[in-house]
Formats: C-alpha cells, structure tokens, sequence
C-alpha cells in the first residue's frame, strides 16, 4: 500500500476526530483533546494538517500496531529491526529528529523532536512488554493504548518483595528436586519462572475486581510447581509421590489414581481485598483438551451465581506455546467465547512459549510470527512479554485481568520464555537444539535476573534475597526427611459443596431400580404447555399440527411419540428445580426434526421455549453449538464436574460424529472417575440404527463404548420407547450418584407408529432394564435379544410368520449388564433350547463381542442348558454399505435367518 493511501485514511480518521471535538470536545480522549486545543486546524473550513504532521502521526500508528515485532521479547536473543517502523516508510529521514512535531500531544508529548517521539514509543512498545491489538475493536485499541502509553505500572515495593518470593519458591522447589530425585519426570517451571508471580497477581488483583473462583486449566510445564506454590498443595504430597505412590486414607477398590502431574486441586486463598476460590482442573497428557473441560466447569459455576457470574468466575488456561499452534481444540475453544451457550465472559490465556515443542523447533511447529497468533482468527488481543522481566510479566496479568473485566472477551499472554532442561528432565535437549541450550547453560535464572535488579535499585539487598533462599531450602528438606518417615495419605473425594448429597455408586445400585415417577396431573400440566404458545406468537405453519398433537398426547388422549417423551422428562425435572442444559448442532430442532424444543416466530425470527419459564428456580438451555465434537463434548463434561444437579446433554448430529470427541471420552468420560474420583452424569444422545444412510450416518460406534465400559464407570442403553428415554433421563438425576449416559438414540423410531408411550407409563413408570416378551413362555424354544430399532423389524416379521415359538426379548441396557434382569428372564422360558443374540451391526462391531461373555457367564451360573447363536451382519471394516438397495437385502437376511436358523 502506498504512504498517500495509508495518510488519506488517517486524514480522514483524523478530521473524523476533529469534527467529534468541535461537536464535544470533552467525548475525545485527554490526548486529543489536547492536540486539538493546542492546534488551529480549519483554515476556511479547509483542513491545513501539513504531510509531516500526518507522517508522524502515521508511525506513532504503527509502533502501536506493530511495535512488538521490535520488542525485547525474547530472554536467549536479541530483537532484529525491521521495515515496519523504518523511516523511509513513513517518507521520513534522520534529518527529522530535530524536528518538533505537534501530533506528538497524542502519546502526552507535545511539541517534542521525533526523536523524543520515537523514543518514547520504543520505550512503550519495544520493551520487554508489547501490544498486539490491531485487530479488536477501536473501544477496545483504545483501552489498551491507553494502558500502555498512560499507566506505565511500576511495581510496589511489597508488591517487588512478594514476586520475589514467589520465584524463591519456585526455583528452590525445582532445585530440590532435581538434586533428590535424578531424571525424575516433573516437567519444570524453569525458564517460565514468571508465570508464578503472574498468577499471584491475577488473584490477589482479582478480587478487588470483583473475582471469587478461578478455574485453570494447564498443561504439564510448571504444573507441579503451581500445585504447590500457587495452590497451595502441601508439598508432603510431592515428596509423596516421588517417593512411591500415595495411598487413599479410605481405600477404594476401583480408584487406580494418576501420575502427579495430571492431577487437579481446589483451594482458597486469602488476599487483602477477599477470598478467592481456585480450582485447577484434572487432564491427561492430551494437554489442550483440559482448556474445553476448564471452561465448561467456569460457566457451570457462572449459571449458579447469576447475572454477576461472569464478573466473579474467571477461566485461565495456561498452554504450550506449540500446543497452541497446533492443537485444533484451541481453535475451538476460542471460537466458542462470544457464543451465547458457550461464552464465559472472557478468558484469560497464557501461553509458555519455551520455544520448543518436545523436540521441534518454533519453526516447525507452526507457520507464523508467533505461537499465539491462532487468538488473531477471532480479534484477540494479544500482550508479549518476556519471561525473563517479572515486572513486566506482572504488568501484562494486571492488563489482561482488567481487560476481561472490562470487555467481557478473551485476551493472551504470550510469555516467551525458555525450557531449562529437555521436555521431561530425562531427554537430553541438546540433541536438537544444541545452539539454544548452549545459551541457556550460562543464562541466569529468573530470580537471580530479579533479585540483582532489586539490589541495584535499593529495594532488596543481595543478602536479604539470599538468606531468602536459603530458607525456602532449609524448609524444603524438613519437609522430605518427614514425609520419609510418615509419608501422607491421599484424602477421599468429599460429597461437599455442588456435590452434597450425592455418594459415590455401589455395584448393587445397578440391581435396583430408581424411584422416576411423577405425579400424572402435573405431567400433563406440563404437556399442555410444550403443545402452547403466546398469542403474540406466530409459530410455522407445518408446526402448527405437531403442536396440536402434542397437546392431545399431553391430556393422554394420545400416545406419546419420542419427541414429547424427551420434553416431558426435561419439564418434569425442571419443576422439580432441575436446570436442563442440551447443546448440539441441531439441538433445538433436532437433526430429524423431532425435537422442536424451542420454535421460531415465522414472521419475526423471535425464540419461543415453552418451558423455558416453567420453573424461576430452574434454568433452560437448548442450544445449537458451534461445529464441533471435540471443544462442545469437553466442555458438558466440565459443566457436570462441576454441577452435578443438573441434566445436561450432548446431541451428536450424526451419531458417527462423536468420533471427533474420542480423546474427551475415552480420558475423562471413561476413565475420570477411576484416575482422579471425578464422577459426571453427562449423557451423549448419538443418533444410531442402520437405515440404508451409509457408513457414516448408520453407526455411533456402541463397540467402542462397550470396550472402555468396566467398573460400573458409565450406562451404555439402546432405548426402545418414549417412556425408557423419560426414564433414563429422569433417573440421571433422580439418583443419588452419578455416572455418564451413553444413549444410541433413535432415528426411525422417533416417529414409528409402535415405538409409543401412554402417558401413565411415564408417570407411574420406571426404566427397564429389560423388556421381556408378551407371548406364551410355554411355546417358546428359542429366546431372541435384541436390541434398538431392530426389536421392530423382527416384531413385524413374527407376526406375519407366526413363528410364536421365538421370544423377543429387549435388552434396553447394555451396561452395566443387568444379569440379574436377564437371568429371571431366561428363567421364565422352560422349553428354551437356544439363546439368540440378533444385531444389525457387523460381527466385530456393535454389541455382540461384548454381551457374549455376559450371556455365557449368566446361563452358567443359572445352569441353564441353552446353545447360544448370532445373527447379524458378518465382520467388517467398514460400519454400513453405502448402497440402499443392498443394506436393505442385508437387513431382510439378518430378519429372515432369526426366524429360520
């Protein structure tokens, strides 16, 4: 772009501004104003701003926009100069120094030389602290010049004597560590020292901005350190588990615990202006994935306080700078932050960025300036700092916290920084970076570089900060010789808080049914209103039937159909107080369109939920996500750690989708409860039955779900009827423990003409396990399970066969395996030569693999003497055909051999 294009737009943005002060000259910042005031612009209504002026003008510009591609960014190398902010782009010279300049009255520097300008902008941009905010809003570039150019923060004196000892601690900890526990994995804060005291700031700072909780979510670098040095984890527990693995105080036969620095924490902590709560958030080594889980526990805790939850509850995630770059959840995450479902009114993110992914150079791990600049897709501002100024790493926390609180967005920390040791202090990092670790042998540590600028500044003597230090190691070797001699125990999971009330669940809660009733008048209160709505409301024109019948099913003058079964459940529990959350891509609506929990006014677009205002004490939402399984799935999941009390769901579009999501169920959803006794009641609808749609919109995967299924750890059910989903659903809350609910849900069922409820089966009901035959035990020689939508296909058939021999036995519930049910149903057939197991999937897919064992295990025990056979589809690589024609031969085979094996 040419220089007289870029100051044609500044003159205009300039006369803009003129114009606004002549009109109100107190609406314009101070420094304008004051340009202004001391200029005489108009000459005849003419503007007479000469070029000089508007070339200045248009660098102090660009220092503002691109002054951080000079900063002092980087502790291991110098900053190279560039074209950005030369002269010559600008159309100045040298000679221009000396030169006074009236435009410098906008950064507070009337009538100053451009070399005072320039200056003054370096000293403000090309620091160890710079700005990346081009791209936000102009309120928002506003705010943040201001910060920079305005609020040149200088640290306290106590607030300089705390950052110093937080780096104390965190650097003898490290110290100690390496020298007691050689090549031990711990994954150390050195090089990134200042994310301690930055983390001090954001608490002690937040609560005089209105913040009570914190949630964090992190990956490995640092963690162990900010377990104890900022959340307080005693460091006994460290020591512990270095020393061999921590036993519970109260043994748990299925807890298998995990390694320390995947573990999470809670605390409170104390400052001058409050208390705040800090959570840090339990992950596996799929470190991003944490970021999604962090964020649904933080709008959980939001939605319970209200409209001031999301001025008191603050994210912070704290990332790997390649992880950043690369992992595509980060991504999703930030493009879930201005969503209505999903927001969190703004997150706080810092990235480490050590400069090195494992072993790949920045390089390589990217195609941009800098690891933070996935945040510029969604006009995030970013704040550069380096690792090695504390003081500036603590000005860019204060900065970024008030920034939150003010805008109500997310905003990044890039902390470029340094790994001191390889990615886990057994690799040897010299291997691939031999020309950096050179570099970092001889570099100072952080609290050496900030105890030496104290010291030369009179704050704190060289003594004082090491007599400081010496301290911290004295106290950390008490502490190991103790934990030697009485090492500590784990404490159990406490049902306190969100979770009073609630127990962890025992194998024989799954021989029992739960109590999921509702009393029937006001069930069918409730039905009146799903089939209602205002009269101001003009509902489509093809809803306007589906409204009526609902209103028929809800008075029991008809069946219940899947879809009101679903709403009946969500209105039931919500006046009782139960909130319901659901969020997919096509929730609302539901991708078969059979929902139609909220509905749109065909003349004016506006939302109508019919029982969005059932209960004031229990909130509605229904909402469609943005396109993703992975960011979406994590963060329900994290909104039920952290609120237990309500139903909230996940709805696949296709069930085939959750693919997408495999890393939050196979980490968290399965395993969560056994690796850190953390319990959730999220359930999955995933859309699944083969109906001639393809591989890809036939199967939800139900064999991957049965393979990590162990230990009672989640429900895995393939429903039959209106009423088994109300239950279901009714029982994830009903019960006084929780586990995730994995529902196949269906797609032709959803308006089959038999799979119906009457409404007292919802009402006095409960969920079946099983569902046994109707017919004649005394005929039957061959018993059938089945399960989902093929139960139908072999009804209709043994109807026009007459084959009343077979008996159709429903299993609703495939896990936990409900043994008991399935013996006593067994049980009641005393002819019953053969045990068949019929599914639509292939032979290594689906259900068969798994409730084979459960079968043969169960006519064992009972002594029954009965074959066992299976029909269904062959093994497969593939889940479904894609041809119609040939998927609808396949089914008619499966059909035919159970009747005629």
């Amino acid at each position: 772009m040419s220089n007289s294009g870029i100051n044609s737009a500044n003159l205009e943005y300039i006369e803009q501004l003129y114009a606004d002060f002549k009109a109100n000259p107190d609406s314009l910042a101070v420094e304008w104003k004051s340009f202004f005031e001391g200029v005489e612009f108009a000459q005849g209504g003419k503007f007479g701003m000469s070029d000089k002026e508007l070339a200045v003008f248009q660098l102090i510009q660009a220092y503002r926009a691109d002054g951080h591609t000079e900063a002092n960014l980087n502790p291991l190398y110098a900053p190279q100069a560039g074209e950005l902010l030369s002269l010559k782009r600008f159309g100045l010279t040298e000679k221009d120094l000396t030169a006074k300049f009236q435009i410098g009255s906008v950064i507070g520097k009337a009538n100053a030389t451009l070399g005072e300008i320039i200056n003054h902008l370096k000293a403000t941009y090309c620091g160890t602290l710079s700005l990346q905010a081009a791209d936000a809003s102009p309120k928002e570039v506003q705010w943040l010049t201001q910060q920079f150019e305005n609020n040149p923060a200088k640290l306290a004196l106590a607030d300089k004597k705390d950052a110093l000892s937080s780096l104390t601690k965190a650097e003898t900890l490290e110290k100690f560590v390496h020298t007691r526990y050689v090549g031990t994995k711990r994954f150390s804060v050195e090089g990134a020292d200042s994310i301690l005291p930055m983390m001090d700031t954001l608490v002690n700072k937040g609560t005089a901005q209105q913040v009570q909780e914190v949630f964090v979510g992190m990956a490995h670098r640092g963690r162990v350190n900010i377990l104890v040095n900022f959340f307080g984890k005693p460091e006994e527990y460290v020591f512990g588990d270095f020393n061999g693995p921590l036993e519970l105080a109260e043994p748990i036969e299925d807890f298998d615990n995990d390694v320390k620095y995947h573990l999470g924490y809670v605390t409170e902590k104390k400052t001058p202006t409050g208390t705040c709560k800090v959570t840090l958030a339990y992950n596996p080594s799929h470190l991003e994935t944490v970021n999604a889980v962090a964020l649904g526990m933080a709008r959980a805790a939001q939605d319970q306080i209200g409209a001031s939850g999301k001025k008191n509850v603050v994210p912070v995630l704290i990332h790997g700078d390649a992880a950043f770059a690369g992992q595509g959840i980060v991504q999703e995450t930030l493009q879930m932050a201005g969503v209505h479902s999903h927001s969190t009114g703004g997150t706080i993110h810092i990235i480490i960025d050590n400069q090195v992914g494992f072993t790949t150079s920045g390089k390589d791990t990217r195609s941009t300036r800098y690891a933070s600049d996935a945040a510029k897709m969604t006009f995030t501002p970013v704040l550069h700092v380096n690792g090695d100024d504390v003081e500036s790493a603590v000005r860019a926390m204060d900065i970024a916290l008030r920034y939150r609180q003010e805008f109500g967005k997310d905003v990044v920390i890039n902390l470029l920084c340094y790994r001191k040791y390889g990615h886990n202090e057994g690799d040897e990092p010299a291997f691939t970076q031999p020309q950096m670790y050179e570099l970092i042998k001889t570099h100072a540590t952080v609290r050496e570089l900030f105890a030496k600028k104290l010291a030369a500044e009179g704050s704190v003597d060289a003594k004082t900060s090491e007599d400081l230090y010496n301290q911290a190691m004295d106290r950390l070797q008490k502490i190991y010789e103790d934990t030697k001699k009485n090492p500590p125990k784990l404490k159990n999971f406490k049902f306190e808080g969100n979770w009073k009330g609630l127990r962890k669940a025992k194998d024989a809660d799954f021989e029992k049914a739960a109590d999921t009733s509702f009393d029937l008048a006001k069930l069918k209160q409730i039905g009146e209103k799903i089939g209602s709505y205002p009269a101001d409301f003009t509902p489509h024109p093809k809803l306007i039937k589906l409204l009526e019948a609902r209103k028929a099913m809800g008075a029991g003058k008809e069946n219940i159909d899947w879809g009101m079964g679903e709403l009946l459940a969500y209105g039931s529990l919500l006046s009782e107080g139960t909130s319901v959350r659901l969020t997919g891509e096509d929730c609302v609506r539901g991708t078969f369109t059979h929902r139609h929990a909220g509905m749109y006014d065909f003349k004016t677009g506006k939302a109508y939920f019919p029982l969005a205002d059932l209960n004031p004490k229990a909130k509605l939402l229904v909402a469609e996500s943005i396109l993703s399984e992975y960011g979406v799935m994590g963060y329900e999941y994290g909104y039920t750690v952290h609120d237990p009390k309500s139903l909230v769901m996940w709805e696949a579009q296709f069930g085939d989708f959750v693919n997408g999501a495999q890393i939050v169920i196979d980490q968290y959803l399965a395993a969560g409860e056994s690796k850190w006794q953390q319990m959730s009641g999220l359930v999955l609808l995933l859309p699944h039955g083969y109906e001639g749609q393809g591989p890809e919109h036939s199967s939800a995967r139900l064999e991957r779900f049965l393979q990590l299924c162990a230990q009672n750890n989640m429900q895995v059910v393939n429903l039959t009827t209106p009423a088994q989903i109300y239950h279901a659903l009714r029982r994830q809350v009903c019960r006084d423990f929780r586990k995730p609910l994995v529902v196949m849900s269906p797609k032709s069922l959803l308006r089959h003409p038999r799979a119906v409820s009457s409404i007292e089966d919802l009402a006095k009901g409960r969920f079946q396990e099983v569902i046994a035959d109707t017919i004649d035990k005394s005929k039957v020689d061959t018993v059938v399970f089945v399960s989902g939508k093929l139960y139908y296909e072999l009804l209709e058939e043994r109807e026009k066969s007459k084959k009343e021999n077979v008996a159709l036995v429903r299993l609703e519930q495939i896990y936990p395996f409900p043994a008991t049910q399935v013996t006593e149903v067994l049980k009641s057939y005393p002819k019953a030569k053969t045990l068949v197991w019929a599914q639509e999937e292939p032979k290594n897919m689906g259900a068969f693999q798994n409730v084979y064992f459960k079968f043969v295990e169960v006519v064992s025990k009972a002594g029954l003497k009965l074959g066992f056979e299976y029909v269904g589809r062959p093994e497969r690589s593939s889940p479904a055909t894609g041809s119609v024609y040939r998927h609808r031969t396949e089914q008619a085979e499966i059909i035919k051999a159970v009747f005629n094996r």
